[in-house]
């Protein structure tokens, strides 16, 4: 309050009366008001009388802020009996003192008595008030009475304005903050540096590109290019909000200063829209620039790295954060629990299991669902239902996590189990569920719970939008060799994706069909749709199982050179597949030694197998011994060697393959298979007599075997079953 006020008149109430309205701050100054003159207190001495009105009022400044705000309207009543009416500052400035303490305790009938006394007082149009009286409004979404308020008062300062469109644009209402800034022109008011960046984000909210490009030229007719670093960073956003990454580039390559919005805002247009190679190489130059990296554009940059497959990368980074003194926060967290779900880093998992136990985040459902895809993932599934049993109130998400665990391991009895249980809890199952279970009918082979699931989509609604669960249905029908069944439902797709033709492309790769495997693939181009590297290993694959040398090769060469895809040691294991298959060796040979990935085991068993089929033993023992050499602990691979050492007469060789296994403590397990019984699925091994209907099975697999002959099928005479090179290996150790 102005300290110039020149009288006031108490009427009716001591000094020592109006002291006990005072907190004893208040007191202690107005006894040294007292002490200082020399004085007795009189209640017409007009020094006496500044003084205590000063000190009320400090007082209901105090009681205002500490949220007392019935003493403080208390407070305010003695205010407006004793001040004068010569000066109404004092009860100007009370009431946007109490107003400010209405908005932040929630006091909507105490606020709104506020406004009918300044109406009353006719100061319902005062630059002071009507910036609070929007800010209170609008506090409680009253967004229409804040906007009659503001329209009201004529002001010329854009200062009300800028309160009602921002309000508006927090509240989503973007359409109605852009009307609020053309009335808000229309009166006269001229818009200013805090007015640009709500109107700017609204613009790009409702995608209206010719209206951004309009308050574009304003800023510029207003300022030229000398704008506010917020204005700057705003048109920014707004361009890549519209895709128009270009003008947003150009925006932010002019800023004369950045801050860290600045750079988290044109990285994130770039994210946005999946252009992870433009958005790492700005988080590059943010960093040379000794910017500082906020935590949102570390998560954003994490995240990317995950979402293009770099999960070492994504650790590498959150291990950077915490370098940098930056804290995990869960969002951090689930990136990097995500990561190592990937790549099975259970050790790293667990140390950022323990790091949000330490922040307390391992109660958000977000971590504890991240936590169990990461167990689970990581063949931990122990923990994983520790996890989930830990779990008072579980939500589908946390089903949905436990469930993936389950089918990723293969577990079918415990997924069936458990998706039961999930039904009887009362909780219905969504996309991600039925999407996470039929790639697991396809694994087990249980195509009829696939169809029943297929029906269940087709009952219920809502389910037509997820591209996600129709691609999952087309992979089950195509893994389970129904390619016909899978091309019907992709046919009934309205909208496909690189995922949606990947799957199908594999079916029929899988079925020998690669020439109409090329032609989806061909056909997926010619709709703008960017293959990815799963998608190129299919059809790299289809060539493969279908001998297409030629369009194999070339496919592979064109991967870098017009699909901008870097090969991947899974993209030369099909090529080794490729030349192998037909017989091309030493094209095989060339592409293992002069890639740049280290051989896998798979790779080098690729080779020894091919050399097996076509009797070249040179290739063939080369290839062997560097197989052994990386002692793989699959045992189906040293029957590989052993059979091709079978077939050359090499018995003191296929006598080394017994020692290495020995040696290494590989047993070979054996073979499993399932059979659908008609009330669930039976498993059994060879020689397995142990079921009470084993005599029906054995009788089935001769009558498949009988059709298998029928059909024209004949085992190489070459070749021997994995227990029967076994025996052999036993009998060169004899």
């Amino acid at each position: 309050m102005p300290s110039s006020s020149p009288r006031f008149v108490l009427r009716g109430l001591s000094v020592s009366q109006i002291k006990k309205c005072i907190p004893k701050q208040g007191k202690q100054s107005a006894i040294a008001v007292a002490v200082q003159s020399n004085y007795p207190v009189v209640e017409t001495d007009a020094s006496n009388n500044v003084s205590m009105i000063d000190n009320l009022f400090n007082s209901l400044k105090d009681l205002a802020r500490k949220g007392h705000l019935l003493k403080a309207f208390e407070t305010f009543s003695l205010i407006k009996l004793h001040a004068s009416s010569a000066n109404r500052d004092v009860i100007l400035h009370s009431i946007s003192s109490l107003l400010y303490s209405c908005t932040n305790l929630k006091s909507l009938p105490q606020g709104k008595q506020l406004h009918a006394h300044t109406i009353s007082l006719g100061f319902e149009s005062h630059l002071v008030l009507v910036p609070k009286l929007v800010t209170f409004y609008s506090s409680f979404s009253l967004l229409a009475d804040a906007h009659i308020i503001t329209v009201n008062s004529d002001i010329v300062n854009p200062l009300p304005w800028n309160l009602l469109i921002s309000s508006y644009v927090n509240n989503g209402l973007h359409g109605e903050a852009l009307s609020a800034y053309r009335e808000m022109v229309h009166k006269g008011v001229r818009p200013d540096n805090f007015t640009y960046p709500s109107v700017l984000k609204a613009c790009g909210e409702k995608l209206d590109l010719d209206f951004g490009r309009e308050v574009h030229e304003s800023i510029n007719a207003a300022y030229g290019h000398r704008w506010n670093l917020y204005v700057h960073n705003s048109l920014v956003s707004m361009y890549g909000k519209f895709g128009e990454l270009d003008a947003a580039r150009r925006l932010f390559n002019q800023m004369p200063e950045r801050d860290a919005v600045s750079w988290n805002g044109i990285i994130t247009n770039y994210a946005s829209r999946g252009m992870w190679k433009e958005a790492f190489e700005l988080f590059e130059e943010m960093r040379l620039a000794s910017a500082e990296v906020n935590i949102i554009t570390w998560n954003t940059i994490a995240g990317g790295c995950v979402q293009t497959r770099n999960f070492k990368g994504a650790l590498e980074l959150l291990s950077q954060m915490r370098r940098c003194g930056i804290d995990l926060d869960p969002v951090a967290m689930i990136i990097g629990l995500g990561a190592c779900s990937h790549i099975g880093a259970i050790k790293l998992g667990t140390v950022i299991h323990a790091s949000a136990i330490r922040s307390c985040f391992d109660g958000f459902n977000n971590v504890r669902n991240a936590l169990i895809t990461m167990y689970s993932r990581c063949k931990d599934l122990r923990h994983a239902d520790i996890l989930f049993k830990s779990i008072k109130t579980k939500s589908l998400t946390t089903w949905n996590s436990m469930l993936s665990g389950y089918t990723h391991m293969d577990r079918s009895e415990e997924a069936s189990f458990l998706f039961r249980e999930m039904l009887f809890s009362g909780i219905e199952p969504n996309y991600v569920t039925i999407a996470s279970i039929l790639p697991h009918c396809a694994r087990v082979a249980n195509l009829q719970q696939g169809k029943e699931f297929h029906c269940y989509i087709m009952r219920r609604e809502g389910f037509e939008d997820y591209l996600l669960l129709w691609n999952s249905l087309v992979e089950m029908y195509a893994r389970s060799g129904k390619v016909l069944s899978a091309k019907r439902v992709f046919d009934s797709l309205r909208r496909r994706d690189k995922v949606t033709y990947t799957s199908l492309i594999a079916g029929y790769g899988i079925q020998g069909e690669g020439k109409t495997a090329l032609k989806l693939f061909d056909e997926m181009i010619k709709h703008r749709i960017k293959p990815d590297q799963v998608t190129m290993v299919a059809v790299l694959s289809a060539c493969s199982h279908s001998g297409l040398v030629t369009e194999g090769n070339v496919l592979f060469e064109k991967m870098s050179t017009l699909y901008g895809i870097v090969p991947a040691v899974e993209h030369f294991s099909c090529m080794v597949d490729l030349f192998g298959r037909a017989g091309l060796l030493n094209k095989a040979k060339k592409v293992i030694t002069s890639m740049p990935y280290r051989p896998t085991t798979a790779m080098w068993a690729t080779l020894v197998g091919a050399c097996r089929i076509h009797g070249n033993t040179e290739i063939g023992e080369w290839a062997a011994e560097k197989l052994l050499e990386m002692k793989p602990e699959n045992p189906g691979y040293y029957v590989l060697i052993a059979n091709m050492h079978a077939a050359a007469g090499r018995w003191s060789k296929l006598a080394e393959v017994r020692t290495y296994m020995r040696d290494l403590g590989v047993r070979k397990a054996p073979g499993c298979t399932w059979v659908d019984v008609g009330s669930g699925f039976s498993p059994f091994v060879v020689g397995d007599t142990s079921k009470h209907n084993s005599n029906d099975l054995y009788k089935l697999l001769e009558g498949l075997t009988d059709l298998m002959k029928d059909a024209g099928y004949v085992a190489g005479e070459n070749f021997s079953s994995e227990d029967e090179v076994l025996e052999e290996i036993e009998c060169c150790n004899m």
